[in-house]
């Protein structure tokens, strides 16, 4: 059984991923519906949201962690690795590694879209560089976007999601970057506007990718899989809404598996 967290509802894109790539996995889902979003708090904090959620995925007896959220990826990962007995993952290395070499078959121009905390980081920046030097990197703050996503303001045509994603985009417009890494859970829901603008730009599901690299970290270990028939999800505020909002990024109804927990006991 694979536990993955984030923020809020962004990292269903993850479980889409599973869904999709892992089906022999068992799932269970931890969303803090009640502090979204990470992406503007201090890495203090951030850190101390981290833990509280993994303590509460491993007491529901997961065996391996996803870190879906960018903003805990690309700020604490590796001190939930040092802590952790379970392997941990997140979505930083796998979305840069694929950045990277997107780019160096075009005109190696990267660009990271990312919450505050994220590109504050620096993360990416540094895993894209490992794999070698001559690529333009260029991070941009975006966040007003989880807002647009928790809110369902993700239609092609809303006037308001539109005007964000120009504004923030505006810089690299005529830079036409070859890969642009999606470095938010919720972004992923804001591709088609995004692609809008971006029209020769590849856009990297760092959710995808992550899971991608997990199912390579546990090579389809059964005993760390489970047997794929369970989807269950908690949320630290409003089942309900998250079950609503849940349907875009799944295309299927959960009301009947979201659960409250109080994660500030863990």
């Amino acid at each position: 059984m694979i536990g993955v967290f984030d923020s809020g509802v962004g990292g269903l894109t993850a479980v889409s991923a599973f869904d999709r790539l892992m089906p022999e996995c068992d799932i269970v889902y931890f969303g803090d519906t009640a502090r979204v979003p990470y992406g503007t708090k201090s890495k203090a904090v951030i850190e101390k949201y981290a833990f509280q959620d993994c303590r509460f995925l491993l007491s529901e007896g997961v065996k391996a962690i996803l870190a879906a959220c960018g903003t805990v990826s690309s700020n604490c990962l590796s001190e939930l690795k040092n802590a952790l007995d379970v392997p941990v993952a997140g979505v930083v290395e796998p979305a840069a590694k694929k950045a990277y070499y997107t780019a160096a078959g075009a005109n190696r121009t990267v660009a990271v879209l990312g919450t505050s905390a994220t590109v504050r980081s620096g993360a990416y920046e540094r895993e894209i560089r490992k794999y070698g030097d001559g690529t333009e990197i260029i991070s941009i703050a975006c966040p007003l976007f989880v807002s647009l996503v928790e809110n369902g303001r993700v239609a092609d045509d809303d006037e308001i999601a539109n005007i964000a994603v120009r504004e923030y985009l505006e810089p690299i417009i005529p830079l036409s970057p070859s890969a642009v890494i999606l470095g938010c859970t919720h972004y992923p829901l804001l591709s088609r506007i995004i692609a809008k603008y971006l029209p020769e730009s590849e856009l990297i599901n760092a959710s995808e990718e992550a899971v991608k690299s997990l199912d390579e970290m546990i090579g389809g270990d059964a005993g760390i899989c489970g047997s794929g028939a369970l989807r269950r999800f908690y949320v630290s505020d409003d089942p309900a809404g998250f079950a609503e909002s849940g349907k875009a990024f799944l295309g299927r109804d959960i009301s009947d598996r979201v659960n409250y927990v109080n994660i500030e006991e863990f």
